[in-house]
């Protein structure tokens, strides 16, 4: 289902006949200046949905009921498949007029209501022929709320905003009639063509194995298309997901619930998903902190593919010559002890800078490193490593170093997007070389897969997703 809406009738109509993967159209009438019910349904290609949303319930009709009941009916009576009444409407006598056409909905948009098992029932006491429950999610686990009622087979259920996402793409393992799509006319809305061509939604069952990436901002996240489209070549019964947690606790609740195989863990998590495991191998134990989790019949096990992921990029570049070289590296997360653990591994004198120094202490106590000023001197290194997220998707303009200086060899960025980052700009205006984090997203995103399924993924299917996805065509065969 993907949902349209437009500020005029043509509007509309453009964006309804502009469907071309979704099985059924939502024309959300409440957004259209002129509206024009028999225009709005002619000449459609697909079946639709009509809504006609009151501001009382989120949407943007501000005229009477009277006028708003009267455009559903309209669109009953010429001919609509389905038309959405809120239950908090009323609207008795145009639910009993043809039942079976009607969505009977109820979305809360502040809080989970503590009464949704009544208020279904009371829902499905009208007879409508479907209900729909949409709750805002703040919260992974917030989505487990709507898993009893979409069990009746007769249900559409929703939860709204990222961290509801889940539900939306689960919509099979939820057991909801059909979800919605469409350009975030709802929060957590994602285009059809995402869900469809990146997610497989019509593959998803409910025995397909499910996997995903955890953090609390997974907005910009690349590893569900590298995932999903290794599975896919893989012909794997196999999703992978956004998993936007509130804590880590969130996730783990959620992926018990929801029996999830397997998770990507990044910032700020990857401590606590060390923590969370049952067991783990030498090298992550060493590290002190984990970004890869499998279920076992006796739990979680961990492991750190960010270790190998760092190397590979960076040993392209120096050719096996980082013996003795003088490393900065800034910050003081889960990703660096990963990148300080490598660098000691290949003989690089590390250092470690954080702009919080206790921080920064904990991890050369951990590592065995020394901690340096803030920010690293001129002259006081070869190679320097951001670890930060100044410079990733949802902070590209900003830099972990804004004045320099750059007086090293090499500048390597983990954070990634379409264009430069400012760190990196500054840096290559410097003279230096330089190397951003996509190559290293690559490489531990392979072995994760390899370490979850037992095989390598399909030579190059990672690269070529994301170089499509970026605009970066110079990523692919490297």
């Amino acid at each position: 289902m993907e949902t349209v809406t437009g500020r005029t009738l043509a509007d509309l109509r453009a964006a309804r006949d502009a469907v071309t993967r979704a099985d059924m159209v939502e024309l959300r009438l409440d957004g259209v200046e002129d509206i024009d019910v028999a225009g709005a349904l002619a000449g459609r290609a697909r079946p639709v949905i009509v809504t006609c949303r009151p501001t009382w319930e989120g949407g943007r009709f501000d005229g009477s009921e009277e006028r708003r009941q009267s455009i559903l009916r309209e669109a009953l009576d010429g001919g609509a498949d389905y038309v959405d009444v809120e239950w908090r409407a009323g609207f008795v006598d145009l639910i009993a007029s043809d039942p079976r056409r009607v969505v009977l909905s109820s979305h809360d948009f502040q809080r989970v209501p503590d009464d949704l098992a009544a208020r279904a029932t009371a829902m499905r006491q009208t007879r409508a022929g479907t209900i729909k429950i949409a709750i805002p999610a703040a919260r992974l686990t917030d989505a487990l709320a709507l898993l009893p009622i979409g069990a009746d087979g007769d249900a559409v259920v929703v939860a709204m905003g990222d961290a509801g996402l889940p539900s939306r793409l689960l919509a099979s393992r939820f057991g909801s009639r059909w979800t919605y799509a469409g350009d975030a006319i709802a929060p957590g809305q994602i285009p059809a063509s995402r869900m469809l061509d990146e997610f497989r939604f019509h593959e998803i069952v409910p025995t397909t194995d499910i996997y995903g990436v955890v953090s609390n901002n997974v907005t910009h996240s690349m590893s569900p298309l590298m995932h999903n489209a290794a599975f896919r070549a893989a012909d794997l019964d196999a999703v992978y997901l956004p998993l936007r947690a509130a804590d880590f606790d969130d996730f783990l609740t959620f992926a018990a619930a929801m029996k999830v195989e397997g998770a990507s863990v990044t910032i700020p998590f990857k401590l606590d998903a060390l923590r969370a495991a049952h067991n783990a191998d030498a090298l992550t134990r060493a590290v002190g902190a984990a970004n890869t989790l499998r279920r076992t019949a006796s739990g979680w096990e961990a492991t750190n593919t960010d270790v190998q992921g760092f190397l590979d990029p960076l040993d392209e570049v120096y050719q096996g010559s980082l013996k003795g070289a003088r490393a900065a590296v800034l910050g003081a997360g889960g990703a660096a002890r990963a990148v300080v653990v490598a660098l000691l591994s290949r003989g690089v004198h590390v250092t470690i800078h954080g702009r919080r120094k206790e921080q920064a202490a904990e991890v050369g106590v951990a590592c065995g490193a020394p901690v340096g000023e803030w920010p690293p001197p001129a002259g006081s290194w070869d190679l320097l490593v951001n670890c930060t997220p100044l410079g990733g998707p949802a902070a590209r303009t900003e830099s972990p170093l804004p004045n320099g200086p750059f007086t090293g060899r090499m500048v390597y960025d983990l954070t990634y997007g379409e264009t430069e980052s400012p760190l990196l700009r500054d840096a290559r205006q410097a003279g230096c070389l330089t190397l951003d984090g996509l190559p290293m997203l690559i490489a531990q995103a392979e072995r994760q897969f390899e370490w979850w399924t037992g095989n390598r993924p399909a030579d190059g299917v990672m690269k070529a997703a994301v170089a499509h996805r970026l605009g970066r065509e110079q990523l692919v065969g490297r």
